[in-house]
């Protein structure tokens, strides 16, 4: 990770990400999907506006799929915080900075890399 001072105050990654996981997985539940692949949201198959309701369900998938997405990414961080990779560029294997690491402490690649990913 890139030097930190003597006098700044240490960010404890692993916190943020569990934070985060935590955070992701409440999404997750409040729209009624859980750890588990598939598990979604009930509809009524009589409900008057089928069309309306394909729609929504749609959505809340696609917000589902994003969700678990992020969810791997975090798993993936917390797996590089325990084999000290953590706060490496994927790509270049350069430092990630400190501020983008608090911002997104699930990030993978550093700035100059991230708008290719």
């Amino acid at each position: 990770m890139a030097g930190v001072s003597s006098d700044a105050p240490v960010i404890d990654y692993r916190r943020l990400l569990e934070d985060e996981r935590s955070q992701l997985r409440a999404e997750l539940a409040e729209l009624g999907f859980g750890d588990e692949e598939g598990v979604g949201l009930d509809y009524d198959a009589n409900f008057a506006d089928s069309s309306q309701v394909t729609a929504e369900r749609g959505e809340v998938e696609v917000l589902a799929a994003k969700l678990r997405d992020s969810l791997a990414d975090v798993a993936h961080a917390l797996a590089k915080l325990d084999d000290g990779t953590y706060g490496r560029c994927e790509v270049c294997g350069g430092p990630i900075s400190e501020a983008r690491l608090e911002a997104m402490p699930a990030t993978r690649f550093c700035i100059a890399h991230a708008t290719r990913h």
